[in-house]
């Protein structure tokens, strides 16, 4: 087998207050990091998946990738958020090339848009075990006009797209390539700024996905709320620099009602696992974005939902190239987790 970059593509993970890049090779000896690096962006530059000022976010990825000495210019990238559907779909048994026909029909019961309005996409799952006359599919439907402003901002940045991914595929392949089976069955979550994904897996086979619009701006808002502030200084006072304008019972008591919310959406969805799996369970959460680093979130997930978690490593599978700081990707683990499940993307991939 011939390994080598002429195919692989660089990881990008442009979220709502950061953007990740990723470049990575495969080789005879595995996986290597080559280069990892984040830019802050602005708030309102991008609200839930939406690019408000694509000039400035263009902007921000050329400098990411000049900051980072980043030569390659094929790139992948995925979306989330409500303009993007995934769902697990129970259809009549039929050959691949016949679902392609009939896809659209399939689709438009379970999809919320107008069917002319997105692009979709399928996978094939296997046989339903409860009924051998029909097949699980996987459906995936983005909105085309979302689709559409990421084309264009990639170009704007004067890179070349070959991939538009989903952020819980991507958190999926990169946790199938750092961990073994024996993890059993295992909830994936990544909570960003503005958006949680939540990803069920049974025998490496995604069962429940869902995106909700909760995240770290939480936090944010509800400091900004209580004391009048700017975003940057509320994201500082988040960090757990202190400030004067609020007292640390105060933020403690935004952060634990904040969490409270994260905490019960998760549990909800995974209450309508246990519903259809009732002699299941799952073995271990893993969490990855910028909610991850968050101890106390951390325990009180593990309390409420009575299992472990744990931040996901997204690099424990790779060997670091010796120029990079060990130590910041220690740190920066969990909010790379996407980035680098895009870098091991291929250009042929489906």
């Amino acid at each position: 087998m011939f390994f080598g970059s002429k195919n692989q593509l660089v990881g990008l993970d442009i979220g709502s207050r950061a953007i990740k890049v990723a470049e990575a090779q495969e080789t005879k000896k595995g996986w290597v990091l080559k280069k990892f690096g984040l830019i802050d962006i602005d708030p309102g530059l991008i609200e839930e998946g939406v690019i408000k000022d694509p000039q400035a976010v263009a902007g921000n990825i050329r400098a990411l990738f000049k900051q980072t000495n980043i030569r390659k210019n094929h790139v992948a990238i995925s979306i989330g958020g409500y303009s993007v559907i995934v769902k697990n779909i129970p259809i009549q048994n039929m050959p691949e090339e016949q679902l392609h026909e009939s896809i659209n029909f399939e689709a438009e019961q379970y999809i919320p848009f107008d069917i002319n309005d997105v692009n979709l996409d399928f996978q094939i799952l296997g046989v339903d075990e409860q009924n051998p006359n029909q097949m699980n599919v996987m459906l995936v439907a983005a909105k085309k006009d979302m689709i559409n402003d990421y084309i264009n901002l990639i170009d704007l940045a004067g890179l070349s797209l070959g991939i538009i991914d989903i952020d819980a595929f991507a958190l999926q392949n990169v946790f199938d390539l750092n961990y073994d089976d024996s993890e059993g069955n295992i909830t994936l979550i990544d909570i960003g700024a503005s958006k949680t994904s939540v990803n069920i897996i049974k025998n490496k086979a995604s069962v429940f996905m869902r995106d909700v619009s909760l995240g770290c701006n939480q936090v944010n808002n509800r400091i900004m709320e209580t004391i009048n502030c700017s975003p940057a200084e509320a994201e500082e006072i988040k960090l757990g620099n202190k400030s004067s304008k609020i007292e640390p019972e105060v933020l403690n008591n935004i952060c634990r009602s904040v969490f409270s919310d994260w905490t019960d959406e998760i549990r909800r969805a995974m209450d309508f696992f246990y519903s259809i799996n009732p002699d299941d369970e799952i073995k271990k959460i893993f969490l990855s974005g910028g909610g991850a680093n968050m101890a106390e979130f951390r325990d009180l997930l593990a309390a409420q939902s009575g299992t472990e978690v744990l931040p996901i490593n997204p690099f424990q599978k790779f060997t670091v190239d010796d120029s990079m700081d060990k130590d910041y990707l220690k740190q920066m683990g969990p909010q790379a987790a996407i980035a680098m499940g895009l870098s091991i993307r291929k250009v042929d991939d489906k």
